[in-house]
């Protein structure tokens, strides 16, 4: 006498060809991003560009300009494709991604764990760049930890939220950094905390930005990456043998010069030197 299968049983084919059907479609959907790119001849870049060296409007010409913009023109240079970039802000660049409203994001945005578990990136940095507060002058604030209880401004998404909670202070989020910045003069917190490569030129070379100063070291120094959906390995593998080159034929060093950033990053030296060692 033949035993009926359980419904369970019955329905473990039909389980198991979904699952297989489900990986066959997330694998497609991998390899969508760099297909439309090579097919359609563009690269979708989204960029920050709420001011500094790394990204921002040339008030000459009303065109993007920054590191960021160079990186992601050269970017497109290599791989033959036009680029659009595609403003973003703290606030927003994370869903941009996800959304498929761009390719991959360079928009100042450094890696963290948690960052690293809902997005891909590709592995080599191409920078590296941690926090720094401005302050007024006369402020009582030397160490970092000074800014306890106090209220300081950063931008939404920002990763030195997490640092500075930790640090006991009173968060207020902005959704850019220019108005956490206007937040700073306007005396609505002690101090803006926002990527060093930002902070240093604007206090260097800004009239307007004489009476304040800058804390050290820098906070929660982390490196700067390129960002793409998870799971875009082949999007990922195209792209580091770029960067990888970038940082041996010295053209990201002469970017950050190019582009005013201080300080210079020991980091591009660094990296310059390893992969001239690793051959080309």
């Amino acid at each position: 006498m033949l035993l009926e299968r359980s419904p369970v049983k019955r329905l473990l084919p039909v389980m198991l060809g979904a699952l297989i059907t489900l990986s066959a479609v997330n694998i497609a959907k991998a390899d969508a991003t760099l297909d439309k790119i090579e097919q359609r001849h563009e690269l979708v870049v989204g960029v920050l560009l709420s001011g500094g060296p790394f990204g921002g409007i040339d008030p000459t010409t009303q065109k993007p300009r920054g590191l960021n913009v160079d990186l992601a023109e050269e970017l497109g240079r290599q791989l033959g494709a036009e680029v659009q970039l595609v403003p973003v802000l703290p606030a927003n660049r994370v869903q941009f991604l996800q959304q498929g409203k761009v390719d991959v994001l360079i928009a100042n945005m450094e890696w963290t764990a948690e960052r690293g578990e809902i997005l891909g990136f590709v592995p080599t940095p191409f920078y590296r760049v941690g926090g720094t507060a401005a302050v007024l002058k006369d402020s009582a604030i030397s160490r970092w930890e000074d800014l306890k209880n106090q209220p300081v401004c950063t931008s939404q998404g920002s990763s030195y939220i997490k640092p500075l909670t930790e640090l006991g202070v009173q968060i207020k989020a902005f959704k850019s950094s220019s108005e956490s910045l206007l937040a700073l003069r306007g005396n609505n917190c002690v101090a803006a905390v926002h990527d060093a490569t930002l902070i240093n030129p604007l206090i260097a070379d800004n009239a307007e930005w004489q009476g304040y100063r800058a804390l050290s070291p820098e906070l929660n120094p982390a490196p700067s990456v390129i960002w793409t959906r998870k799971g875009e390995s082949d999007t990922q593998a195209k792209l580091d043998p770029i960067i990888q080159q970038l940082h041996r034929s010295g053209w990201l060093i002469e970017a950050q010069t190019r582009n005013r950033i201080t300080p210079a990053s020991p980091a591009l030296v660094e990296l310059q030197k390893q992969f001239q060692a690793n051959g080309a």
